[in-house]
Order: C-alpha cells, then sequence, then structure tokens
C-alpha cells in the first residue's frame, strides 16, 4: 500500500523538523501553526481515509465507514492540545498523532492470517474508536526526548527502542503495529510503577 510508505515518510520529516528548525534558530509562531497543519493533513486526515477504506471493504452499511473520521476529530483535537499544553515537554499526554497513524496505516501490511482477522467490521471500528480517545486521553505517553544516556533516567526508551529493533528484525513491516501496541502499553506501565526517574 503505497500510501503508507508516503505517510511513514512523513513521519520522518516531523520527527527531524522541529531538531533543524531549532539548530538552525529558525522557529517561529507560525512555524508551529504549519507544523500543526501539516500534522492535520498527514496524521489526521489520512489515516482516517485508509481507515474508511478498509471499512469499505468490510461493511454492508453505507454509514458506518464515516466512523473512520473520529481519528481526525481526535487528530485534530490532539494537535490542538498540544499547541496550548506547556506540559508536555518530557512526555505526551493523550497518543501522539504519528504513533497513531504509524498503527492504522501498517494494518493492510500486516500478514494475510492477521490481516483477516484484523479487517472485520467490529475490529476495526473497535480500533478506529479506542485509538480517537487515546489520542486526547489524559495518559502520560513517553516522549523520545533524551536529556541525557544514563541508563538510569532512559530505561523505558532504550528497552523499548531495542524491542523495536528486535520485532523489526524478525517480522519486518508486520511488527509496525506491535510495537505502536508495545509503546502503548510500556507507557502504562511506567505510569504504574515508574521506570524513570522522576
Amino acid at each position: 500500500m503505497p500510501a503508507a510508505y508516503f505517510v511513514w515518510a512523513a513521519a520522518v520529516f516531523d520527527f527531524f523538523d522541529g531538531f533543524a528548525a531549532r539548530m538552525l534558530k529558525v522557529s517561529s509562531p507560525i512555524g508551529k501553526e504549519l507544523d500543526s497543519l501539516a500534522d492535520m493533513v498527514s496524521f489526521g486526515l489520512l489515516p482516517s481515509l485508509v481507515m474508511y477504506k478498509m471499512l469499505m471493504g468490510v461493511s454492508n452499511s453505507n454509514w458506518v465507514p464515516f466512523v473512520a473520521f473520529l481519528i481526525a476529530v481526535g487528530a485534530a483535537l490532539r494537535l490542538a492540545i498540544f499547541n496550548v499544553d506547556e506540559t508536555q515537554s518530557d512526555s505526551f499526554k493523550g497518543l501522539n498523532t504519528p504513533s497513531n497513524t504509524l498503527f492504522i496505516t501498517s494494518l493492510p501490511l500486516l500478514g494475510s492470517s492477521l490481516s483477516t482477522w484484523v479487517q472485520t467490521e467490529w475490529v476495526l471500528l473497535g480500533i478506529t474508536i479506542i485509538f480517537s480517545w487515546l489520542m486526547v486521553s489524559p495518559i502520560r505517553f513517553f516522549a523520545f526526548k533524551f536529556k541525557n544516556f544514563s541508563w538510569g533516567d532512559n530505561k523505558i526508551r532504550f528497552t523499548f527502542l531495542a524491542a523495536s529493533v528486535l520485532l523489526l528484525v524478525i517480522f519486518q513491516v508486520s511488527a509496525i503495529p506491535f510495537i505502536i501496541l508495545l509503546y502503548i502499553a510500556s507507557s502504562l506501565l511506567d505510569g504504574l510503577v515508574g521506570f524513570e526517574k522522576k
């Protein structure tokens, strides 16, 4: 599915654009707003369209596929909250939109047996509703912002990255949705037991 690869490229550029702006000292308020607008298209509208197409393929209803656009609504709210919430420096409040997009756009690329199970109407609707809620939820998700590279301050990040690389080596593209689920589970576990120093 070529659309998935273009969206993943957008996620890579999204990761580095803020870094480049800070390095070149060209960040500005208008740049922040343009970044959110681009994110809304790449990580709000496009994953909604991918989910819409998947639902169209399995639903007998004319209106059920439109539930997919809850993803765009959740992404818009998530991005708006991020722009005004100054507490999201070391972690995210709610699932970040690139992670949500990576999960949804990788579903069509799963192996045939998993894809058959996942791409059913009720499973896809459940994913749409749960992930739309996760984006605007109060749950804290760890961010990949390293203040230093010590093990004590970054246990959760290093462990997650090592597990993700291992999954990618073994399962390749099919590993992506499981990596996002691992990210969600790791963040929930970190919130409960606190791997990192507070």
